[in-house]
């Protein structure tokens, strides 16, 4: 009891990284990220096809801030000072001290580096060391089985699969595949993350 969770949006900085609240002045860096059709696949919406769109899909971002059930950052990338993806806090339950990692994308070429793995290790430093959380989710579409593997490297814990949870935007039925570490894992979990992000 006495405990607290009540994360706010702010700047997470690591050593290729910088995750910063995201706003209309990445537009043209993500736009620019994000053209790769691959991206999108089995993200929630499909990629934008211009500017504008990118714009509006950072608007729609914006919009669900209120109330602050989710937290978005556009995701820097230090060695060229420009954001090559996003990532989120979403579903922030501050009473029962959960939230969800999700609405990760990255460029082309920065997926499988170490952004990744040092993006969602700010992450769940910043959930579980500074705002004691008790269970960080992550899920992903079932047919994409990249991601799977990839949020099992990190710690991940399999839990299950949610049946036909969402209409697809290219309407194939979405089954998510739920993962998740607890409080009781963290340690370990962030000593394993340190190790793979010091070689």
């Amino acid at each position: 009891m006495g405990m607290i969770m009540d994360p706010q949006p702010m700047v997470l900085t690591g050593r290729h990284v910088r995750l910063e609240p995201l706003g209309t002045q990445h537009a043209a860096d993500l736009y620019e990220a994000g053209r790769e059709a691959s991206i999108w696949r089995y993200l929630p919406s499909p990629g934008p096809g211009s500017l504008a769109d990118m714009e509006g899909w950072i608007a729609g971002r914006m919009a669900r801030l209120e109330p602050p059930e989710c937290i978005h950052f556009a995701v820097i990338a230090r060695d060229g000072e420009r954001a090559i993806g996003s990532t989120a806090y979403l579903d922030i339950d501050r009473e029962h001290r959960t939230l969800e990692i999700g609405w990760t994308w990255y460029g082309v070429a920065y997926q499988r580096t170490a952004v990744n793995t040092e993006c969602k290790y700010l992450l769940l430093r910043y959930a579980f060391d500074e705002q004691n959380a008790r269970r960080v989710c992550l899920k992903t579409d079932s047919r994409n089985a990249r991601s799977q593997r990839a949020i099992e490297r990190i710690g991940g814990v399999r839990e299950g699969v949610w049946r036909n949870h969402r209409i697809a935007w290219d309407g194939a039925d979405r089954h998510s595949v739920y993962f998740s570490i607890i409080d009781s894992e963290w340690e370990a979990v962030r000593d394993a993350l340190e190790l793979r992000l010091a070689q």
